[in-house]
């Protein structure tokens, strides 16, 4: 008889470890200002949106470096940065991962674009990116395209990492046409 609310109980919390929490900010709005952060890229250089300030920003976050689906998502943005880049914009990426983990990941797969180290989390949070399971914490997929005067003019939360690129330069093309 006391065996099943124990057991009761041990299913309740497998049940809880195993769904994920997130963060309970959500991400800026259409027409917000960018919320503004500093963090070291791989190569230990310290950046900013307020760098990117009179371009286009396409400010990317990841789970984790060396996964199937971030390098997926870097080399998607890698070989497309020309042509974002003859659009007008610039890339960075953002994760989790420490500066050395970004330099390696970096390194192995060419990627010519920053990625941003943001271990203690605050830009993750800021943007309302943040989420957790089973106590460990990671950046939700998710892509924000940031206009030139430093407004959030997209956001992307069901990322496709193969096709996130693409999408972007689409939509890119569509808000610069569109601010003609």
């Amino acid at each position: 008889m006391r065996r099943l609310p124990l057991l009761f109980v041990l299913i309740l919390l497998c049940g809880l470890l195993a769904a994920p929490a997130f963060a309970a900010d959500a991400p800026p709005q259409v027409g917000a200002a960018a919320p503004v952060f500093r963090l070291q890229d791989q190569n230990g250089h310290w950046r900013s949106p307020a760098d990117y300030r009179g371009h286009w920003l396409v400010l990317y976050f990841y789970p984790k470096d060396f996964t199937p689906g971030c390098t997926t998502e870097v080399c998607s943005f890698r070989d497309d940065i020309a042509r974002l880049r003859q659009a007008g914009a610039a890339v960075v990426g953002v994760s989790l991962d420490d500066v050395k983990s970004h330099a390696e990941f970096a390194a192995k797969y060419h990627v010519p674009f920053p990625l941003l180290a943001d271990a203690e989390r605050r830009a993750a949070s800021a943007y309302g990116v943040l989420g957790s399971m089973v106590g460990m914490h990671y950046a939700r997929r998710t892509t924000f395209l940031i206009d030139p005067q430093g407004r959030i003019a997209k956001v992307y939360t069901d990322v496709d990492p193969k096709a996130n690129s693409s999408q972007v330069l689409a939509d890119l093309a569509a808000q610069q046409k569109a601010a003609l």
